[in-house]
């Protein structure tokens, strides 16, 4: 049932060309100010970003791998960021759909901690969703002429 939601809306969006991209263009930038969000918290406060991420996490006060992932994490919105910015609409678009990697990988890794169930992989489905939709419509939006 949500997959038919999911195509019901896809091809709504896809008749409104111009409200699409825009739409598209300002969740792809949101989202890139979100990752920059979450990589900055991976170096402020590491022990809370672990947790939201939905791991437990022993650093004993050695941070490595938390600002190796929040540098990795800054990078991903700076590039959204970017992109948004500059109106490469199919790079953009390549980027969300590659990314969608990234969340996959995520919620499987929650998903194997026994402590952990679906509430916990939420934020990653949810990016999932964000960056595979919005990577396919703004790949499949034909570019808007310009008018002279």
């Amino acid at each position: 049932m949500p997959a038919a939601v999911l195509i019901i809306l896809f091809q709504h969006l896809k008749k409104q060309n111009i409200m699409t991209t825009k739409i598209s263009y300002a969740i792809a930038f949101l989202t890139g100010l979100g990752m920059i969000f979450i990589g900055t918290r991976f170096f402020l406060s590491p022990e809370a970003a672990t947790a939201g991420y939905g791991i437990h996490f022993n650093a004993g006060g050695d941070y490595s791998f938390d600002y190796i992932k929040g540098i990795r994490d800054i990078f991903s919105g700076v590039v959204l960021c970017a992109l948004v910015l500059l109106n490469e609409r199919r790079a953009l678009a390549v980027t969300l759909l590659a990314g969608t990697l990234i969340p996959i990988t995520d919620m499987l890794i929650v998903l194997s901690k026994s402590y952990n169930g679906v509430l916990q992989a939420m934020p990653h489905i949810s990016a999932i969703i964000i960056c595979s939709v919005f990577g396919i419509i703004l790949l499949t939006t034909k570019p808007q002429k310009k008018a002279l």
